[in-house]
């Protein structure tokens, strides 16, 4: 690295209160006389599916040779899965919690049966499309084969598919539901949760959207800020290396 150039406000010609940026020329630590090895190491990190502000969990990164590792992964179309924390009783114009209050609905009519007839009628009609968008014949051994080894998925690009979903908790007004999905976003999920609201006669929020798994790796692999250290991320790569290989070998 050389000098880094940045700029600071002085007062402009004419006074008046005014300001103008001039250049500054800062010096790197690279320049320092105690500071030994290479001056510069070429390092390329990519990300995976990334994660908006408004969720958290699992968020893939390569790094080196890891970067086409990533892009193989995204070719194996892998599936996701999230825990989605929902509220009945209040629509916004985000499908989030924080968003702007479109509505106030009653809820007291809402039980676990009736939730989960929806969710049973939700994942029977995305199964249809994820049939549809495999261009599988699903007569055939092959599509037989592929459907016990849990491998029918899309041949290429195709909009957000649910491929499971259930109730993990139900305390009205609040919900939560355990989605499997592929090509989804976090704002699918949350306009999901609203759109169950709808079905019920009623309206909901989005409160919670947390990816716990991304394809072969879990929360369990994940880092926690506290460990964004050399040593960690070592240890993770070497963690990982088998289960990515298995899976890539498996699959593609």
């Amino acid at each position: 690295p050389a000098a880094r150039c940045g700029s600071a406000p002085t007062p402009a010609p004419g006074g008046g209160g005014a300001v103008e940026l001039v250049a500054a020329k800062v010096p790197v630590l690279a320049d320092h006389p105690l500071v030994q090895g290479p001056r510069f190491r070429k390092l390329k990190i990519g990300a995976g599916d990334r994660l908006d502000v408004k969720a958290s969990g699992v968020f893939v990164l390569g790094i080196g040779h890891g970067n086409k590792l990533l892009t193989d992964l995204y070719n194996c179309h892998l599936t996701k899965v999230y825990t989605v924390g929902g509220l009945f009783g209040k629509a916004t114009d985000d499908f989030s919690d924080t968003g702007n209050l479109v509505e106030k609905t009653t809820f007291d009519h809402i039980t676990r049966e009736k939730l989960e007839r929806i969710l049973a009628v939700i994942q029977g009609t995305n199964q249809k499309a994820l049939l549809m968008y495999s261009n599988i014949d699903m007569k055939t051994q092959e599509a037989y084969e592929l459907a016990v080894r849990g491998l029918i998925r899309p041949m290429g690009k195709s909009p957000p598919i649910i491929t499971a979903v259930r109730c993990l908790q139900f305390a009205l007004p609040e919900f939560q539901l355990e989605i499997h999905c592929l090509h989804e976003t976090q704002q699918y999920l949350r306009k999901t949760v609203h759109e169950i609201g709808l079905e019920l006669k009623s309206s909901a929020v989005c409160t919670q959207v947390r990816r716990v798994r991304d394809g072969v790796f879990t929360v369990d692999d994940a880092l926690p800020r506290t460990q964004w250290n050399l040593q960690s991320i070592q240890e993770a790569i070497q963690n990982c290396q088998l289960k990515v290989e298995t899976e890539l070998e498996r699959t593609l």
